[in-house]
């Protein structure tokens, strides 16, 4: 049976960590490199796709067929401002489709093929699955996902859509935040009780892309976001780009080549700055930077320390000081509220972001997590809390809503007015779910959007259409709950709605039936009031309830709770049935259709059998080509197989291996896996007979030195015979003559094959093979072990009488002396 494990997955804009919880704790699955990242990047060829390392290997020349940067893509319109910033900095095609989505456009298999971003992004978590199958020797499906928190409804929704199209099963989209105080917090044993102060941290992640500065607060068990200030345009890539400009300026004045006109140069000159940006994090001293053959066959050089770095980058600083002053002041917690701050992401090295971390926090940041892996380990570990198959230590962990999100209706045809409720605030705990009770004679929409600062132009989340609503038998309004809900993965939906009708009972009484369905109905929605799937209680401890009326006969939203489910009119309410009607919900929001998300699944699978085709091609030439390579290293060196062939067969074999290598070169560079079988088959036929010869020189002398001591072992015995030996008393003349006379056969027999063996030349084949000697040497053991270990015949049972007793030393040198009597019979053929 196979062992049980989770993984987390941290999906970064430039590289992936992947992280398994097993029994022995939480792991980092290394790649096919050996690597423990795998960057982002997929590359499109005319043979397969490349994913992974070998794809930003091969990025400076396969540009154009290059993706990555997919996570800036996702969920996203062409004409989004968002990616009007992104696009220049991305080598790739990007085209508008006809529904306003990004297409990008690549050669394929020799065609030109359109991807969305989200099947691009599938591509990537196709190679991090397989990736971890490997690793773990068992299928991979359930998982946690990192995301950032900054992360809009459209773009988790995006997410999940490429997870489903590469057969992922995503138990959460967990925000890279929360997944890093979770591996900080689970760890630790000396956190306050329950009861007491929590232990408030500050965590500043610093990423390739984006920066995160968020708060939290723990206890024994227990993990609380308190805030997140995110800024999704300041990462370590903004660095690069603004030192990449500072040298394309230099080599434009001095070498008169300017690498912004060139994309392939710029983007050898971004590496470039990046190995040079790494190395002034560990080095305050003046450090070269040289490329050669840059642009025009032109050697360019330079140079800059780590002062340099600072002040061009002075501006960005300054908005990493920025965010870290939001976020303290979105806490609400003062300097000395603060325990520690600690640092994770690749571009947190920087000395400088240090300095301002001191300077904002008045602490030294601390490095206790794992800088590059926190994130995907704390996603493992959320994987194993909601897997059945782990048992995991208690830790609560209650995350935050980082936008407003607010719901807006339109005026009823009866009188109903529109509004506008904030359903959600800023840092409202999540996951959370809240009942609203509207009173309508018509079908309505509901719109939600998010309210406040977003970085975002488009603030729309989607329209929900609630239908069959009808009038009460009296014409007027009638109750309609709607439940609005975050979801474990921070999307927005409205979950359920409901028509709640109350008729009045003819009779006094109600039937039991009816009493039974009339309390259900009440159970059901006083449950919907406090519903919360993170802290129950938090909903009444901001003084918002979670369920309010709204849109009642025109006056307005009001926010109370409603008589319904108050003690007054306990008469009348005997008096009716209450009737729950669940209300069909057309949702019109952003992300693929099942039909879409199975259309893009079957074409993700015969891309992954196209590429596993390939592959097994190239195998299949790969083994060709090295046969052909060692064996003419082989058959040309008198120390290997040189001297097991004739000079003649030697040099027509070399010829032969020197055609396949031509042909591999030109007509066979793309020919079907079969015929690279075929050619390897029938060159094999001339190669592994002389290895096999060489094969039998080298053995042959220790089996029949084998042979030669089996036979010394059975003359030895004979002689013990001829002396009247005690041990071979009972062995009768017949028996003792056909030994003798196997052992004379075999003599004879080994002789005669040491003379031929002698005579044959070392480039003819042997007329007798080392596993001929091997048997011979078996049928002679066997055959005269069944004679010479024969047992003796037993001697005919005494007369009973009464039992004496014996001397104990006296048995027990018996035994002594049989045990070595039957240890004698047998060394005649031990080899």
């Amino acid at each position: 049976m196979a062992t049980m494990s989770v993984i987390g997955i941290d999906l970064g804009n430039e590289s992936c960590y992947i992280a398994v919880a097993k029994a022995g704790g939480i792991e980092t699955i290394a790649n096919d490199y050996s690597l423990r990242s795998t960057p982002s990047y997929i590359a499109f060829s005319g043979k397969n796709r490349i994913l992974g390392v070998a794809a930003k290997n091969q990025q400076v020349t396969n540009m154009k067929n290059t993706v990555y940067g997919l996570k800036r893509l996702i969920g996203r319109k062409y004409r989004d401002p968002h990616i009007e910033y992104e696009l220049p900095w991305l080598p790739f095609q990007i085209t508008e489709e006809k529904n306003g989505s990004i297409g990008i456009k690549v050669n394929y298999l020799n065609e030109e093929h359109t991807f969305s971003p989200e099947q691009c992004l599938a591509m990537l978590l196709t190679k991090l699955k397989d990736t971890a199958t490997v690793a773990l020797q068992t299928p991979v499906n359930d998982c946690v996902i990192s995301v950032p928190s900054y992360f809009t409804n459209n773009e988790r929704k995006a997410l999940l859509d490429s997870a489903a199209i590469s057969g992922l099963n995503v138990l959460r989209l967990f925000n890279e935040t929360t997944a890093t105080a979770l591996s900080y917090g689970i760890y630790k044993q000396d956190l306050p009780g329950p009861e007491e102060k929590p232990r408030n941290v500050i965590f500043v992640d610093c990423g390739y892309a984006s920066l995160q500065v968020f708060a939290c607060a723990f206890n024994k068990g227990k993990l609380k976001m308190l805030t997140t200030a995110a800024d999704p345009y300041l990462g370590g890539r903004d660095i690069d780009r603004l030192l990449a400009d500072h040298f394309a300026a230099q080599f434009k004045t001095k070498y008169n080549v300017d690498a912004r006109s060139n994309a392939r140069a710029y983007l050898r000159l971004l590496a470039e700055v990046e190995k040079l940006k790494k190395q002034m994090s560990a080095n305050s001293t003046t450090l070269p930077l040289a490329i050669e053959c840059f642009m025009n066959d032109k050697d360019v050089k330079s140079e800059m320390k780590r002062a340099d770095m600072e002040v061009i980058c002075e501006s960005l600083f300054k908005r990493v000081e920025s965010i870290m002053q939001q976020c303290l002041q979105q806490s609400g917690l003062s300097i000395n509220d603060i325990y520690a701050v600690e640092i994770v992401g690749g571009s947190s090295r920087i000395p400088a972001i240090k300095q301002l971390i001191e300077g904002v926090f008045h602490k030294v940041p601390s490095t206790t997590l794992n800088q590059d892996e926190a994130v995907s380990r704390g996603c493992a570990l959320q994987c194993a809390i909601l897997s059945p198959a782990f048992r995991v230590r208690e830790f609560s962990v209650t995350d935050v809503q980082n936008y407003s999100v607010c719901l807006s209706w339109e005026a009823g045809s009866a009188g109903e007015s529109a509004g506008e409720l904030e359903v959600f605030p800023l840092n409202h705990p999540t996951p959370y779910s809240r009942m609203l009770t509207f009173y309508r004679t018509e079908p309505f929409s509901l719109r939600a959007f998010y309210g406040g600062h977003i970085p975002y132009e488009d603030r729309n989340i989607g329209t929900w259409l609630v239908k069959d609503i009808r009038p009460a038998p009296d014409g007027k309004s009638q109750k309609v709950k709607v439940k609005v809900r975050i979801n474990l993965h921070g999307i927005m939906s409205i979950s359920s709605a409901s028509l709640i009708e109350a008729k009045e009972s003819p009779d006094n009484e109600i039937a039991e039936s009816d009493q039974q369905e009339s309390n259900a109905a009440e159970k059901q929605n006083d449950e919907g009031q406090q519903q919360c799937d993170g802290d129950t209680a938090s909903g009444e401890a901001d003084g918002q309830s979670a369920t309010a009326e709204v849109g009642h006969s025109g006056t307005g939203w009001t926010k109370k709770i409603s008589a319904w489910f108050s003690g007054e009119g306990d008469k009348e309410k005997k008096k009716k049935l209450v009737k729950s009607i669940e209300l069909p919900i057309e949702a019109l929001t952003f992300g693929f259709s099942n039909v879409e998300i199975n259309k893009f699944t079957e074409q993700e699978f015969k891309m992954i059998a196209s590429d596993k085709q390939e592959k097994e091609r190239a195998d299949a030439r790969n083994a060709l080509e090295e046969y052909v390579y060692d064996l003419r290293s082989k058959i040309t060196s008198d120390d290997e197989l040189g001297q097991f062939m004739l000079d003649t067969d030697r040099e027509q074999l070399t010829r032969k291996l020197d055609d396949m290598e031509n042909w591999l070169y030109e007509d066979g560079e793309d020919c079907n896996k079969q015929v690279y079988i075929d050619r390897l088959a029938d060159l094999k036929s001339k190669g592994e007979p002389v290895q096999q010869r060489k094969i039998e020189f080298e053995l042959r002398p220790a089996i029949i030195e084998s042979f030669s001591k089996s036979l010394q072992l059975c003359f030895k015995a004979l002689e013990l015979i001829r002396n009247k030996d005690q041990k071979y008393s009972h062995l009768t003349d017949d028996e003792v003559n056909r030994v003798n006379q196997i052992y004379q056969d075999a003599f004879k027999w080994l002789e005669q094959t040491r003379v031929s063996l002698h005579g044959t030349p070392k480039y003819l084949p042997v007329p007798i093979t080392i596993a001929q000697i091997r048997q011979e040497k078996t049928n002679f053991e066997n055959a005269v072990n069944t004679i010479l270990n024969k047992p003796p015949p037993k001697a005919p049972s005494p007369p009973k009488e009464e039992k004496k007793p014996t001397d104990d030393s006296n048995t027990e040198q018996k035994d002594s002396n049989q045990q070595q009597n039957s240890q004698e019979n047998m060394e005649w053929s031990s080899t």
